[in-house]
């Protein structure tokens, strides 16, 4: 077990790993079409759609510490994450569809339940299946720069299968001249999605198990749950990189779910883009990305994650800054294909410091998990991942909710939705503009802020590793084990 934890995985086991980003990737992409399609297309008001999904978020709060605490207890042939995932995956997929498949003639407080309800099973049963396999990615390897390129193949992945979603979103579901406002193709558009995402979980499962069984396990029976819960939640929030890093990401996923849940509005009202067209800046984003990746880990080699990670987020202050002002200021107003480049190119650079993030952020708190051994004698990476679980989630939960609300007091007209080529008030197109670009803004820098502090370097996480490694090996050595 200790080999394994100091080993670099092999290619196939990087790969089969990678696969199972599927899950996570597809459950974000569907969120970028779930607010759009109850208050555009089904007509809820935005204050409601943003509160089911807020409701939704209350629930994580409890469950995914439960569930990182789980997946760190688990003792099975398989591994202590296998048995975890294998639930989680068959859920997520039934609950995925279930969510674009209200029955029809529901009235607006039985459609906000069937929301609330939905959604809610979706983050749970999502949590059950992605915090134990990040939690996997800070157990393959305890080196400080192979910990990032395990990142990167499972980002690299994601990339891969969000193209291929929007793919299918944009030019089979949603083709054709208002295709995003024709209610009856969301379900099959969820269920597809949903049989992609359990594909994913299997396969990564099948491929890493015997690798994951090698990996180390706890030794005794954990106390009942209901006995050690309290303690390991106080114990985490002791550890103090591990609040900066969770609170940083928190406000950095909502500033990223309030532009994304605006995103389609201001595709279709304010720039005026077909479906067909908006895939392209999908496809900037991930295009980005693709560049973020292999720079994240070349810019690693001379440069500390924390320094990353604050260029990642100043670039997205920027982008989400620049073409919005100078909408909201009528010095560009260009729409539909005419926009569409400069669109692009925003989302291109969104992409790229995305990667640098998105990659440098697990990373870190897998850094941070071997400091919270060093510190408290145990090791968490379930309940750390949890933590960055339940901050990525938030863009769907806190940046919905406020994007909900943004949108009623905007007095978005909600009979529009469905209208093609509707006509919307000047200020209403300003605010949804402002929404969608320095307001989460805003929220990077002040997560930028309370990022500030981080302190793990690598000269200090190699001394932390050292020093794990010593008294394992103390540990181990005969008669001098506890």
């Amino acid at each position: 077990m200790e080999s394994a934890a100091h080993a670099k995985p092999p290619g196939g086991v990087k790969f089969f790993y990678s696969v199972g980003q599927i899950v996570e990737s597809g459950y974000l992409a569907v969120n970028g079409f779930i607010f759009f399609y109850y208050t555009a297309v089904l007509g809820l008001s935005g204050s409601m759609v943003g509160a089911a999904l807020a409701i939704s978020l209350v629930l994580d709060a409890v469950a995914d510490p439960l569930i990182g605490s789980w997946s760190d207890s688990v003792r099975s042939r398989f591994g202590r994450r296998l048995p975890v995932m294998l639930i989680g995956a068959p859920l997520t997929m039934v609950t995925m569809g279930l969510l674009f498949s209200p029955p029809a003639g529901l009235t607006p407080f039985l459609l906000f339940l069937w929301l609330t309800v939905t959604k809610m099973s979706v983050r749970a049963f999502a949590s059950v299946y992605n915090i134990p396999y990040f939690a996997l990615a800070g157990e393959m390897s305890d080196d400080y720069a192979e910990r990032a390129r395990i990142v990167a193949w499972r980002l690299l992945a994601g990339v891969l299968a969000t193209v291929l979603i929007n793919a299918l979103a944009y030019s089979i579901f949603f083709a054709g001249e208002g295709g995003l406002q024709r209610p009856g193709n969301y379900p099959s558009f969820g269920w597809a999605i949903a049989a992609i995402v359990l594909a994913g979980g299997l396969i990564c499962c099948a491929g890493i198990w015997r690798y994951a069984a090698r990996l180390p396990q706890p030794v005794h029976a954990p106390e009942p749950m209901g006995r050690r819960f309290l303690g390991e939640l106080t114990e985490m929030a002791r550890n103090r990189s591990f609040r900066i890093l969770f609170l940083s990401m928190l406000l950095f996923t909502s500033a990223a779910g309030l532009h994304s849940a605006l995103q389609s509005h201001n595709y279709v009202f304010v720039w005026k883009l077909r479906p067909e067209t908006i895939q392209y800046t999908v496809y900037a984003y991930l295009f980005g990305i693709l560049i973020g990746i292999p720079m994240t880990p070349a810019l690693l080699r001379g440069m500390e994650k924390k320094a990353v990670v604050v260029m990642g987020l100043a670039a997205i202050v920027v982008a989400y800054t620049v073409l919005p002002v100078l909408r909201v200021a009528e010095v560009f107003t260009l729409t539909g294909v005419e926009a569409l480049p400069w669109l692009c190119a925003t989302t291109f650079f969104v992409g790229i410091a995305s990667g640098l993030i998105f990659i440098a952020y697990p990373s870190m708190m897998s850094d941070a998990a071997d400091e919270h051994e060093q510190l408290f004698g145990v090791r968490r990476e379930g309940l750390f991942f949890s933590g960055l679980g339940f901050a990525g989630k938030a863009a769907a939960g806190v940046g919905t909710l406020v994007g909900g609300f943004a949108l009623d007091l905007l007095r978005f007209p909600r009979d529009l939705g469905r209208q093609v080529d509707a006509v919307v008030a000047e200020d209403v197109l300003k605010g949804l503009v402002i929404g969608w670009g320095p307001l989460p803004a805003a929220l990077c820098i002040l997560g930028a802020l309370i990022f500030a502090p981080y302190a793990i370097t690598r000269a200090r996480h190699e001394q932390i590793v050292a020093n794990l490694r010593a008294k394992r090996a103390a540990q181990a050595a005969p008669g001098l084990g506890p």
